[in-house]
C-alpha cells in the first residue's frame, strides 16, 4: 500500500468532519494538519483527536504512520489570525 499524500489526507479528514479550515503537510509518513471546525465546540484537545482519528477510520493504523494535529473552533481560529 502506497504511502498517502498530504492532499489525500487532508481529503480523508474533509470526507469524515466538516472543517471550516483545513490544511495538511507532510512526507507520506508523517503529517501535520491544522484542522478548525465546528463540531470542536466545547470538546477537549483529546475529544477533538480522537474526533478527526474516528473521521480517518482505519486508515490511521494502515496508512498513516504519525499524524499531529492544531484542532481548533472557529472562534479560536479567528482570534489566532
Amino acid at each position: 500500500m502506497a504511502n498517502p499524500t498530504p492532499d489525500e489526507v487532508q481529503q480523508y479528514i474533509a470526507d469524515g468532519l466538516p472543517c471550516t479550515h483545513l490544511a495538511v503537510e507532510g512526507d507520506g509518513q508523517h503529517f501535520f494538519a491544522t484542522i478548525v471546525s465546528a463540531e470542536f465546540e466545547g470538546k477537549t484537545r483529546i475529544a477533538r483527536h480522537q474526533r478527526v482519528y474516528q473521521a480517518l477510520g482505519d486508515r490511521m493504523r494502515a496508512q498513516i504512520h504519525a499524524l499531529s494535529m492544531k484542532t481548533l473552533t472557529p472562534a479560536e481560529w479567528a482570534a489566532q489570525n
